[in-house]
């Protein structure tokens, strides 16, 4: 069953995911803490996503976390349209014996991406079951992308639906897989850059949507 594969998917890990998945929460926490004030001046609802990738970024950089903002933009293709997308992403190896570079990838509205309005009750079981923000491997990301676009193809399917082109696999996966411009972002003038010391936990699947700021802008719903 598709819920099985995905609860597998997301309960494997390795000890540097689960040490980035942990850093992105507590930093998500203190962001919360104090607050964060869009300042790029751009139209509110990119300048909230924006100004709260660079602000966990620069954190995570001060942590010690080769982290940057990756922006993906892919050409329109036979039945995709064209698109861009922002996440952050941190380069690092998974033991200092093997040395094997990877990248991990996180997305702050992860759980969002692949909401739909007219979803069945399986697909929605599913959603449901996905952390508001991912921190994994690519590898890992590019399995649950297959995942739960089989599930929207099935769903729209049985409702007797057309899938959006934005939905499709291709379109999904050109979001956060594959060649993307590669930023390393300087602070913020309201950032904030003394902080506590903070214990470490590994947290597979915690929900991140809890620590997410309140940001000083309205927000807008994306369907």
């Amino acid at each position: 069953m598709l819920w099985l594969r995905l609860q597998a998917t997301l309960y494997r890990t390795s000890s540097l995911e689960s040490r980035i998945r942990q850093a992105t929460k507590d930093t998500l926490k203190e962001i919360n803490g104090v607050g964060i004030h869009c300042s790029c001046g751009k139209p509110v609802a990119g300048a909230c996503r924006d100004c709260l990738q660079r602000e966990v970024s620069v954190r995570l950089q001060n942590e010690g976390y080769n982290c940057a903002i990756c922006k993906s933009k892919w050409k329109r293709s036979e039945g995709i349209p064209s698109g861009e997308h922002t996440f952050l992403e941190v380069v690092g190896k998974l033991s200092s014996k093997k040395g094997e570079v990877v990248r991990v990838v996180i997305e702050l509205n992860f759980r969002a991406e692949f909401e739909m309005a007219k979803s069945n009750q399986e697909y929605t079981h599913l959603i449901n079951r996905l952390p508001e923000v991912f921190v994994g491997k690519a590898d890992r990301l590019k399995a649950l992308i297959k995942i739960l676009c089989s599930a929207a193809k099935k769903c729209m399917k049985e409702k007797k639906m057309h899938l959006g082109p934005w939905r499709k696999h291709k379109y999904m996966q050109s979001k956060w897989i594959g060649t993307c411009e590669r930023t390393t972002p300087a602070p913020l003038p309201e950032g904030f850059s003394d902080r506590p010391a903070k214990p470490r936990a590994s947290m597979l699947t915690y929900d991140l949507l809890e620590t997410l700021p309140v940001l000083h802008c309205t927000a807008v719903k994306v369907l």
